[in-house]
């Protein structure tokens, strides 16, 4: 086991540990990934708004605290929509804003001014201005690629004019909010006659604007993005990065995010419509069914932690007990250890694959409702499942079988571990053995 666990690391040092390195590092991955959590709030209270405007009842009840709310809500329905219209309905405007501030504050240029100048590109490509009026089409989810390609490229012409002194420079006694604004003229005037001159010839040759082609090219992408095998390829990518000691949830987050809240608008849409929700893969998805009480959904593994027959192990379980509740799991991964630990390897990538498993086929089955909400990512998993899918009871269900499931497939592993460390200590005890100490006994 010894040779085993040594070649395994040295494979992760090799391939797995440089490559998630550069990603994590990446200015883009980590520009999105500041976009869209700046973005967040303002999604979360419009994505409970779409939940309160559409209860979970069904539309001929007869029970009075349902039968009320279901008309006051068909009565003010316009009204009540505006809150969301002005949130999840222009998604990407806080997006745009987000990933060009952060990108701009990695060039060291003046993020509200990397912010705005994102902002004005994606309107001005994805904003028709016809009839009086601005379309919204491509403000929600259709638009969040064109608001991701916009905020990089006016960031990027910004900071070239910037590095290569093509702006326009007052006296120091100027002001600073003032020689700001100067400094960004030319900037805006680039992407001004960049961008819109672009937006014309491309809508004049495929008669479809830049949002429109560009959903159009990817298209096959986001259909993919909804499937098992990326699903699987996404949980497994985030299981090996985390076991190497690196982050692997912002990474993949980082990634996947444009895709799942394209997919929640499109549910979303289809829940105001009455329709049939489209899409099975979104962040409440991967929230509470794969990461139940954290990555490798650690929670009920920290339940069998509680009861081990090593005291060190009982500790950890007491000690991260309440944060896995949280989703917050941190002092199970490094103070069991799971990190590192070739003994729990094989459950803490398996689990969350087979939980993925479970609810992909429940979901296609027609017996897990799916998800039409954000949820913050802290929220238990029964309640964020239920929260996420309209408060549906078969969430529920499907947390507590996955946890089952999680907790099986955990125990016969902890067990062994539990083993080889009462063999390294000869009794129960409240020294806390090392991964290196256990190894060596399981040669």
């Amino acid at each position: 086991m010894s040779s085993l666990y040594h070649s395994m690391v040295a494979s992760i040092e090799q391939t797995i540990t440089p490559l998630a390195g550069r990603l994590g590092q990446q200015k883009y991955v980590i520009a999105i990934r500041d976009g869209f959590t700046a973005a967040l709030p303002f999604m979360i209270i419009g994505s409970f708004m779409l939940v309160f405007i559409f209860p979970p009842f069904a539309a001929d009840t007869t029970w009075g605290f349902a039968r009320a709310w279901l008309d006051f809500s068909a009565t003010y329905r316009e009204q009540l929509m505006l809150p969301f219209n002005l949130s999840m309905g222009v998604m990407t405007f806080f997006i745009s804003v987000g990933v060009g501030a952060s990108l701009g504050k990695q060039f060291n240029l003046d993020p509200v001014m990397s912010g705005l100048l994102a902002f004005m590109a994606f309107l001005l490509v994805a904003a028709p201005f016809a009839d009086g009026k601005i379309s919204t089409q491509y403000l929600s989810g259709q638009g969040i690629f064109t608001a991701l390609i916009t905020a990089i490229y006016s960031t990027r012409v910004y900071a070239a004019l910037k590095q290569h002194k093509i702006t326009i420079r007052l006296p120091k006694e100027v002001p600073t909010g003032v020689a700001r604004s100067f400094e960004i003229l030319i900037p805006v005037l680039v992407i001004m006659a960049t961008l819109h001159p672009l937006n014309l010839f491309i809508e004049s040759q495929s008669g479809m604007i830049i949002p429109e082609a560009i959903m159009h090219l990817l298209q096959p992408l986001v259909s993919a993005s909804d499937s098992l095998p990326a699903i699987l390829l996404s949980v497994l990518l985030c299981q090996i990065f985390w076991f190497s000691g690196i982050h692997g949830s912002l990474i993949v987050t980082g990634i996947m995010s444009p895709f799942w809240m394209t997919n929640l608008a499109a549910n979303q849409a289809a829940l105001a419509a009455g329709a049939s929700l489209p899409h099975v893969y979104l962040q409440g998805f991967w929230d509470h069914y794969l990461l139940i009480g954290g990555v490798g959904s650690t929670l009920p593994l920290a339940f069998l932690l509680l009861r081990s027959r090593v005291a060190h192990l009982r500790s950890i379980g007491k000690l991260g007990v309440v944060p896995s509740f949280f989703n917050i799991n941190e002092p199970i991964l490094f103070g069991a250890p799971i990190i590192m630990n070739p003994i729990m390897f094989i459950p803490f990538i398996c689990v969350p694959l087979i939980n993925a498993i479970l609810a992909y086929t429940a979901t296609q089955l027609g017996w897990l409702a799916q998800v039409v909400s954000l949820t913050p990512w802290t929220t238990p998993a029964p309640i964020g499942a239920s929260w996420a899918a309209n408060w549906a009871f078969s969430p529920v269900v499907m947390c507590l079988i996955c946890m089952v499931v999680s907790a099986l497939i955990y125990l016969p592993f902890l067990r062994a571990y539990e083993h080889s460390l009462l063999k390294t200590t000869g009794s129960q005890t409240n020294d806390a053995p090392t991964v290196s100490d256990a190894i060596r006994t399981n040669p």
